[in-house]
């Protein structure tokens, strides 16, 4: 005779999670925004406050010696050379370009809203981000001020055969040879540079500065951006792809890059930047504006150059 199989009831008789969960307090962050970046180039580069937003560059005529002098133990003659130092002309100007965007916070949401995290602050928050990481693509990409349309052509080198090598960046510091600052590339171009160094049995030293951790390459620091693009893009799809390496030096006391704002601005907030209160309108939406003020200029031809048509798509078997 088959005995009856027992069933037994598994279901708890206790409060269910889902009725619980009402009762909870949840842990929340802030707004992660995934295309925010530490921005290294504006923390690197030296900068400069304007009075006015216009900025000159005045330079000398360029010449083997800006003066001749006389230099011998024994004279070989009574005649102390003279003359003087010849200045350009019509020196280049830099006009400070504004990036400008307005925030709305309906006050409604504002006061009702606004604990743990205060809604206005964190829209203004991610509105300033997104500024500065428009303002580090400028520095680089301008079709006036950005350092790759700058650059002299005699500080221009293409790679000896695509990838990027260490004899490429050596080159690149023959050219900027003078106190260089930094090296910078598109992390895509980083790795294919590490590539190249551990084929070579090479690897670059690693440093902690300025709250980073970075690749050194002769003792200078490799920044990363995706603001210098490959293909044209900041995160390509693609295995291959182009791109560009700069070597800067920066300051002006060293004659190098230097980037600029406009000092003591109104409702200022942080360099170069300046946030405004628009007013309420009828319907109860606040307004806010944000400026950057921003430029970048090279003070002497040799304190930039650049790696042209890095290629970061090669790839090694190793044994």
């Amino acid at each position: 005779m088959a005995k009856e199989t027992e069933v037994k009831n598994t279901e708890i008789n206790a409060l269910g999670a889902k009725a619980a969960y009402n009762l909870a307090n949840v842990t929340k962050t802030k707004p992660q925004y995934g295309a925010l970046t530490p921005k290294w180039l504006t923390k690197f580069l030296e900068f400069k406050g304007l009075e006015t937003g216009i900025f000159r560059v005045n330079k000398v005529v360029e010449g083997k010696t800006p003066l001749d002098v006389l230099c011998s133990q024994t004279k070989k003659s009574d005649i102390i050379p003279d003359g003087f130092v010849q200045y350009e002309t019509e020196p280049r100007e830099y006009v400070l370009n504004s990036i400008s965007t307005i925030i709305n916070v309906n006050t409604a949401i504002e006061d009702v809203y606004s604990a743990p995290y205060d809604q206005v602050q964190e829209q203004l928050g991610l509105a300033i981000e997104s500024l500065r990481e428009r303002q580090e693509s400028q520095l680089i990409n301008n079709d006036d001020y950005g350092l790759l349309k700058n650059i002299a052509d005699s500080q221009r080198i293409q790679t000896r055969n695509g990838a990027p090598t260490p004899d490429d960046l050596d080159e690149l510091i023959s050219k900027v040879w003078k106190e260089p600052s930094f090296f910078l590339a598109h992390p895509r171009a980083i790795a294919a540079f590490e590539r190249e160094c551990t084929k070579r049995g090479v690897p670059p030293v690693v440093v902690n500065i300025a709250g980073g951790t970075f690749l050194t390459w002769r003792g200078i620091p490799i920044v990363p951006t995706d603001k210098l693009l490959v293909d044209g893009l900041k995160n390509p799809t693609s295995e291959s792809g182009k791109t560009n390496i700069l070597l800067i030096r920066t300051g002006e006391a060293k004659r190098g890059v230097i980037g600029l704002f406009q000092a003591g601005l109104k409702n200022e907030h942080s360099r170069g930047l300046s946030v405004r209160f628009r007013g309420i309108d009828d319907k109860g939406v606040a307004s806010y504006l944000l400026s950057l003020y921003c430029s970048a200029a090279i003070l002497a031809d040799d304190a930039i150059a650049v790696l042209e048509d890095v290629e970061v798509g090669e790839y090694y078997d190793y044994d």
